[in-house]
């Protein structure tokens, strides 16, 4: 068992098993006043009441990570201790299988990748060399290149509402493009995110990562961001989620610098699934300057997903399934 402690006239102790606390799980709570235990305490997270049983308090809430429970005295909060509530199940384990496979510029430092119809928006990173592109994977036609400013290193990239919103890495600024001629309408700056690193859509909000353990959901008008997700999985946080891909109420997820693109509930942050991606490098023209797996888009015809990274030679064409063995 182990158990935290609120210091304040009031206290509240929680005693967890194993020492972590999972979405849904019971656990024991009890509050004092000095050194007299509270009989029937009014205890809250997240604003709501916790449902207490003959076995403990249940642990419900729509996102994952670092809450409080509050202890409330005359509608007063008088003692307050922080709980990191991880996923309820481990997640899913995934490999691919590659449908086919297209020439991508090997001079790409590829920061984001997302379909509209059969047109694929690129961008790229790398101050001096970061690029808007423009094109058909299909009949490898380029329908138009954008530089950006040399001080700017380019990062993801989404499209919504015929909007192209861009990020830039370290710079703290962001950019909206018309889709028709990449014609830039306005740029907007982060205020709780520290960095830009990917972007990504469920039609209604822009999520952002910056390579905390947080994903921010963005309003697409001011681009403010309201609200956040963290990435948990049933045992740790993440870190490092990089160029992302909103497809039905999940978010694909490329961790930077790993061989592994994770699925993340949209609604609760949950890691629902890990697809492991050892091996595609290898099927790449090697060179020095190959660089990490950052590209995944997703094509709403094909039902398939796009893949490639930085500096590759290749963009695949994979599905996911599930995986019998892992590692």
């Amino acid at each position: 068992m182990a158990c935290n402690t609120t210091k304040s006239a009031y206290s509240i102790d929680i005693c967890v098993k194993n020492k972590k606390i999972h979405c849904g799980d019971t656990i024991l709570i009890s509050v004092k006043n000095q050194k007299m235990l509270l009989e029937n305490p009014f205890l809250k997270i997240n604003g709501n009441k916790l449902i207490e049983t003959e076995k403990g308090y249940i642990i419900s809430t729509e996102k994952l990570g670092e809450h409080f429970i509050e202890l409330l005295v005359d509608n007063q909060v008088v003692a307050r201790e922080k709980v990191i509530i991880y996923a309820s199940f481990p997640p899913k384990l995934y490999t691919y299988r590659i449908i086919n496979q297209y020439p991508h510029d090997i001079s790409y430092y590829t920061q984001g990748f997302e379909f509209q119809g059969d047109t694929l928006y690129e961008s790229t990173g790398l101050k001096g060399k970061s690029l808007i592109v423009k094109m058909n994977p299909f009949s490898r036609k380029i329908y138009q290149k954008k530089s950006l400013e040399s001080r700017y290193f380019g990062e993801g990239i989404t499209v919504l509402n015929d909007k192209l919103y861009q990020l830039t890495w370290q710079e703290g600024i962001g950019f909206v493009y018309n889709t028709k001629d990449l014609n830039k309408i306005k740029e907007f700056v982060y205020r709780k995110s520290k960095e830009g690193w990917g972007l990504c859509n469920d039609t209604k909000r822009i999520y952002k990562s910056d390579g905390s353990k947080y994903i921010w959901i963005l309003n697409p008008e001011t681009l403010v961001e309201e609200e956040k997700l963290t990435i948990c999985s049933d045992q740790s946080t993440f870190s490092q989620a990089n160029e992302l891909e909103y497809v039905e109420g999940i978010i694909y997820m490329n961790m930077y610098a790993k061989d592994e693109i994770m699925m993340i509930d949209a609604q609760s942050g949950a890691v629902v699934g890990i697809v492991d991606m050892k091996g595609i490098k290898e099927k790449l023209t090697q060179h020095a300057e190959i660089d990490v797996l950052n590209g995944i888009a997703y094509h709403q015809k094909r039902k398939t997903f796009f893949i490639t990274g930085k500096n590759w030679d290749k963009i695949f064409e994979v599905v996911f399934e599930i995986k019998n063995n892992w590692r």
